[in-house]
């Protein structure tokens, strides 16, 4: 009723479409046809890009199919599109991008974590968390070497339920990372920090070592997973007794206690709350409630704005 012309402006685009849209059949039901049919653009697909064309053009005049608007090229452009990725079939990469912008899935919680320079160890130490540890460190200290960088741990080390499921190389790895990189790295314990967890809690920098008020802080010695024969045994254990030595002696550097001491403490379970860590040397202090300073507004909240 706006638009006297609109039938006929209709009909002269719709004859100014690719020539391949005049010439669809109706789909066969057979499954070769019908994955054809999948990959190449159908009618329904068509019908509806352009019936949306129409419908915009009630809303804005006739004017919106003249060769001069920008609807029309729009909607040709779409048309294009839509035989290049084929219309009906399975999305195409091109599907996350609307208008020339990525729309893309949103960022995993570690991924935004990581923007605020946060590493997180919240399973046991097993090799694929080792790997992804290091790799944040890493590049953490290619993108900022004068930030700190912050690691939570809740981790019961190389052990799950009492059963050993890694090396204690993988601590070991993350403790010399934390060492070779050049900001300085803040940890803290939350929940648990158990053996090789532990000794990674004492690497912090010192001064920057907490705990929270309920977490727990466990020593102990590592467990061997030697098996076969009795000369491949005795090569494992003198293996893990190197181990110990090892923690204890990265344990005993970052407390300022005696070798002899940590390793007697180590013997058997020692279990510390955080008060008795932080009288032990393995933390400096506790934080609480009334110690926390206000929550800052993530880094990445402002890029999305």
């Amino acid at each position: 009723h706006r638009s006297p012309h609109l039938s006929h402006i209709f009909i002269t685009k719709l004859s100014s479409l690719p020539r391949d849209v005049h010439n669809i059949t109706t789909p066969t039901f057979s499954p070769t046809d019908r994955r054809r049919q999948q990959k190449s653009p159908t009618m329904k697909s068509y019908t509806t890009l352009v019936l949306g064309a129409l419908f915009a053009s009630l809303q804005n005049g006739a004017e919106a199919f003249s060769p001069a608007a920008s609807g029309s090229s729009l909607m040709l452009k779409n048309l294009k599109e839509m035989r290049m990725t084929g219309a009906g079939g399975a999305a195409s990469p091109d599907d996350n991008y609307y208008e020339g912008t990525n729309i893309g899935p949103p960022p995993d919680l570690p991924s935004l974590l990581l923007h605020n320079r946060i590493v997180y160890i919240g399973m046991p130490l097993v090799p694929a968390v080792t790997e992804l540890i290091i790799a944040e460190l890493l590049y953490l200290n290619y993108e900022d070497q004068s930030k700190p960088v912050t690691m939570y741990i809740n981790s019961s080390g190389t052990t799950s339920n009492g059963q050993s499921v890694g090396f204690e190389t993988e601590a070991f790895a993350i403790a010399d990372v934390m060492k070779y990189i050049r900001p300085p790295v803040s940890t803290v314990a939350i929940g648990q920090a158990f053996g090789a967890a532990a000794m990674i809690l004492s690497q912090g920098e010192k001064g920057m070592r907490s705990a929270l008020p309920n977490a727990t802080i466990l020593l102990n010695q590592p467990k061997s997973q030697a098996q076969g024969q009795a000369s491949d045994i005795a090569i494992r254990a003198r293996e893990v007794a190197h181990n110990r030595r090892t923690s204890c002696e990265l344990i005993a550097q970052a407390t300022g206690k005696p070798l002899s001491v940590v390793m007697d403490d180590c013997q058997r379970v020692k279990y510390l709350q955080p008060d008795e860590a932080v009288e032990y040397g393995l933390i400096d202090r506790v934080i609480r409630k009334e110690d926390m300073s206000p929550l800052m507004k993530p880094s990445f909240m402002s890029q999305l704005n």
